[in-house]
Formats: C-alpha cells, sequence, structure tokens
C-alpha cells in the first residue's frame, strides 16, 4: 500500500502566556522562529502550512503563510491536529510546535527515513522521561477518528492519545533537538547555547519610556548582551520583560542618534528604544 502523502503543520496557535509576547515572533536564526519551522518543513514535505486560531488569521506574521484554522477552542495543540485532518483527510501530518528553536533539518529528515504508515504515528521518545513527543511527530490518517474518540471523552492531550495506540518510538538522533523554550530566561540562555557560549558580549545602557518603562519596572538598566543590532536587543529585552509593543511600532535612538534596527552595536552604546506618543 502506498504510504499517504506527508503535509507540515506549524503549530502557532498558542497563547505564549509564560513568554508573555508571542514564540512564533522570536529570532532565533535571524528570522522568526515560525519562519524557520516553515522552512525546515518545507524540506521534507509535501506542502506546509500553519496552524492558528481563528483571530489569528490576520495576524501579518501568520498571514505570509497558508493556513488552517482551528474548529474548536480549549482543547491545546490537538485542535490545529485535528484541523489539520478537516481540511486534508487523506494526508499524514509531520506536526511540528514553533518553539524549537534547536531542531535541525537532519533530525526531521531522520523521523521521516524511519516513518511507520501501518502505525498511527511516528514519534520521538523525550529525553527526560522517555515518553513520546507529541509536537514533533508524524501523524497518520487513522488519527482523525481516534483522537476525535478522545477529544469527545473529555481527554485533549496529544501525549496522553499516543500513549493509548500504536506508536512508532525513535530515539532523539540530537537529544536537545525537542527542547523547547517557554519563558524570557529560557529564550536568554537558548540564544547564548544557540552561539555556541562563546558569544561575544557587550555593555549597554538602555533607557526607556511611557508603556516600556511600566513594563520594564525601571527608567534605565545596564545591559550585557551578545545581541549586534538594536532588533536583536529589543527581542532580548521584550522576552525578558514582557514589552507588548512589536519593535515595528517603535524606533530605536542609538548615542542620541535615530538609527537603523540593523546597525551594529558597539560596547557602551546608549540605547532609547522610543514608543508612540499615545503608547501604541
Amino acid at each position: 500500500m502506498t504510504p499517504a502523502p506527508l503535509y507540515g503543520l506549524v503549530l502557532a496557535g498558542g497563547q505564549s502566556t509564560r513568554m508573555q509576547r508571542d514564540k512564533a515572533g522570536l529570532r532565533y536564526h535571524g528570522r522568526s522562529q515560525l519562519e524557520h519551522a516553515v522552512e525546515l518543513l518545507q524540506q521534507v514535505t509535501a506542502q506546509v502550512y500553519v496552524s492558528v486560531r481563528a483571530d489569528q488569521a490576520g495576524d501579518p506574521l501568520r498571514s505570509n503563510h497558508p493556513q488552517i484554522v482551528d474548529r474548536q477552542s480549549d482543547i491545546g495543540p490537538a485542535a490545529g491536529i485535528l484541523a489539520a485532518f478537516d481540511a486534508q483527510p487523506a494526508a499524514a501530518w509531520l506536526v511540528l510546535a514553533c518553539d524549537l528553536p534547536f531542531l535541525e533539518l537532519d533530525t526531521l529528515r531522520h523521523l521521516v527515513a524511519n516513518r511507520d504508515p501501518a502505525s498511527i504515528a511516528t514519534a520521538y521518545r523525550s529525553r527526560h522521561d522517555q515518553l513520546p513527543e507529541p509536537l514533533c511527530a508524524i501523524y497518520e490518517p487513522a488519527t482523525a477518528a481516534l483522537l476525535t474518540r478522545q477529544i469527545n471523552d473529555g481527554k485533549n492531550c496529544p501525549r496522553k492519545f499516543l500513549l493509548q495506540h500504536v506508536v512508532k518510538l525513535l530515539a532523539l538522533p540530537t537529544p536537545t533537538a525537542l527542547d523547547n523554550i517557554n519563558t524570557g530566561a529560557e529564550y536568554s540562555a537558548a540564544m547564548s547555547a544557540l552561539s555556541g557560549g562563546n558569544a561575544k558580549t557587550q555593555r549597554f545602557k538602555i533607557e526607556y519610556f511611557a508603556i516600556l518603562r511600566e513594563q520594564a519596572g525601571c527608567r534605565e538598566e545596564n545591559v550585557v548582551s551578545p545581541a549586534v543590532t538594536p532588533r536583536e536587543l529589543y527581542d532580548e529585552l521584550q522576552a525578558r520583560h514582557g514589552f507588548s509593543l512589536n519593535a515595528s511600532l517603535l524606533r530605536v535612538a542609538i548615542n542620541d542618534e535615530f538609527g537603523d534596527w540593523t546597525h551594529p552595536l558597539a560596547e557602551g552604546d546608549r540605547i532609547v528604544f522610543i514608543p508612540p506618543v499615545a503608547g501604541g
């Protein structure tokens, strides 16, 4: 029997509550994590979609890609998986969370190469507890009916779903590949790790005004960071302080002169992120 065609689905419909900003927009590899995940899936699947909530469909970051909109709410990632099968019931789906900055193409290629279409799913074992990792896994078409039955029984955890069915489980070729990032502190640690822990750091003086001052809880602070541009620095600070304004709404001044978001930063620079007059 010919296996079902394999499509890709990036789960980008989460609330990012602990991060206090959209995890899909974090930049680990010079572009948003959503764009990075889509590009990875494009290399191993026939077609890639982004899973979104209905209220996210017009979001500029997500609207750049083909979307599948959740049809149910308050059931977490299972909503995205079910919506994907509703849209393409004859396809198998490689489902991928959008908060996996350490994931590399080789890991996805290994998953696809070891796919077992006779099982409900093919997944990796977690390096932490050896349980199935549900958010980097291939779900075969038979998943749809079984997952629907589980949801109707009030159970919406994809991991528990995998534990209850015949699943091919694989060892991770790179142990850290599926480490996810949920907080500002984890974001900073991930940025350091992705640079090999040897990134050059510099000291900057940051000044805040208006809503940024309120959210940072201070007027100014000294920051040691590996950021090389104002955009990278703002991303880091946004994750740390939970700033609600996107960089596109701000202007940046470097040493009392308006600058560009890609301007190279230097040791001792004084940087001011300037919000709209009305606070956005």
